[in-house]
């Protein structure tokens, strides 16, 4: 298991930085005009302690045909639940919270960050150098060549697909991994998960059809009898998406490998970074 994402160090002092992004005062210093919907930049103190944050307020939500409307931020949440439970620490320090505009999701704001080190385009996918990356996507480049865009294949990256794919996520975009220097990647966005109906929808199908190894399957049984969980989830989820998450596990653990690409209309999300 990682380490939590979410501790701060301050000094000799280990902050907690759930506290301080839950009951900090919260300043917005600006929005990330790129996001469908409102995602605020943030700064939050607490006791002369400082974080940069995301806020994303419930009222700034816009509406979507396939999901229920008002509950992004709670998918989110209930995404960082997981990802805590499972003692994988995937997703940056969240809490629901109240802010200038609302209640809604607040997130530890990661800076430093290469995406070069999850995602590339290969010129050759045949080349020694290729070895270490999944080809996903022929592309063609702005000086009108040809690459093919990968994922790394490795074991950061195939956790998050594990986790993707018990969360039902409808969006892993390559801009949704945050790689950090220590080897982890951290995932970002989980407003469209938690879906009744098979959604997936991501970049990480190079782990496709491999088999679950036996910590893999432990910790999702572990998941699954978590009762703990179970119940906070209940708060966060609708009864039939509660339901819905159990049986993935136990539908994963069944077939005994990861979900592929083959039959979904849409497999990779667009744009894929």
């Amino acid at each position: 298991m990682s380490e939590p994402a979410g501790q701060a160090e301050a000094g000799e002092a280990t902050v907690d930085v759930e506290r301080v992004l839950r009951d900090g005062e919260l300043t917005v210093e600006g929005r990330l005009t790129e996001a469908s919907n409102a995602t605020l930049y943030c700064r939050v103190e607490l006791d002369g302690v400082a974080l940069a944050c995301v806020y994303k307020p419930v009222a700034g939500e816009r509406p979507l045909h396939d999901f229920p409307d008002g509950t992004l931020a709670a998918r989110e949440l209930a995404a960082y639940a997981v990802s805590e439970a499972a003692g994988w620490h995937l997703v940056p320090r969240t809490v629901e919270r109240e802010g200038p505009f609302g209640r809604g999701m607040c997130q530890q704001w990661i800076e430093e960050s290469d995406l070069s080190a999850a995602v590339t385009v290969l010129a050759d996918a045949q080349a020694d150098e290729a070895r270490e990356w999944c080809p996903i996507l022929a592309v063609r480049l702005s000086d009108g060549s040809d690459g093919v865009l990968a994922h790394h294949d490795g074991p950061a990256l195939r956790r998050i697909a594990v986790f993707d794919a018990i969360v039902n996520n409808a969006d892993r975009k390559g801009g949704h991994l945050l790689p950090l220097a220590d080897g982890r990647v951290l995932g970002i966005d989980h407003g469209l998960t938690f879906h009744t109906e098979d959604k997936l929808r991501t970049l990480l199908w190079g782990f496709a059809d491999r088999a679950l190894t036996e910590d893999e399957r432990a910790e999702l049984t572990r998941l699954r009898e978590d009762a703990d969980l179970a119940e906070h989830l209940s708060a966060l989820l609708a009864p039939d998406e509660l339901k819905a998450f159990h049986d993935r596990i136990g539908a994963l653990l069944a077939d005994g490998v990861l979900p592929g690409p083959d039959g979904r209309m849409r497999p990779v999300p667009w744009p894929p970074i």
